[in-house]
């Protein structure tokens, strides 16, 4: 059983996402988690990819790297749990770009717009 297999679901991850508040879910090792792009999280997130602005044009340009998607979702989950960093980016990987192009789309939407 791997990082991903192992993760344990709580009540957060359960939650159905919001998209007017910005909230997107993560299918991580068959289960839903919730993304929340609070203040905080993006702040962290910033703090470790640069400018956010720049993040979403890197987006917009097809250029954003596996890695930077995993961080942004990472920081952004409601409930980490016994998650790891390697399990959120496991999960990109197995379901693959297109399928992480929408949670991404909800989050990048979030920041350029805020929540009003």
């Amino acid at each position: 059983m791997n990082g991903a297999q192992a993760a344990v679901g709580s009540s957060a991850d359960r939650e159905p996402s919001n998209p007017l508040r910005g909230e997107a879910t993560l299918t991580i090792a068959g289960r839903p988690h919730l993304l929340r792009p609070t203040f905080n999280a993006l702040v962290c997130a910033e703090e470790e990819l640069g400018p956010l602005f720049a993040l979403v044009e890197r987006a917009g340009e097809g250029q954003l790297r596996l890695a930077e998607i995993a961080t942004l979702f990472w920081h952004c989950l409601a409930e980490r749990g016994a998650l790891t960093r390697e399990a959120v980016g496991e999960a990109v990987l197995q379901q693959g770009l297109a399928a992480a192009a929408k949670p991404l789309r909800v989050l990048l939407g979030e920041i350029l717009k805020g929540s009003g």
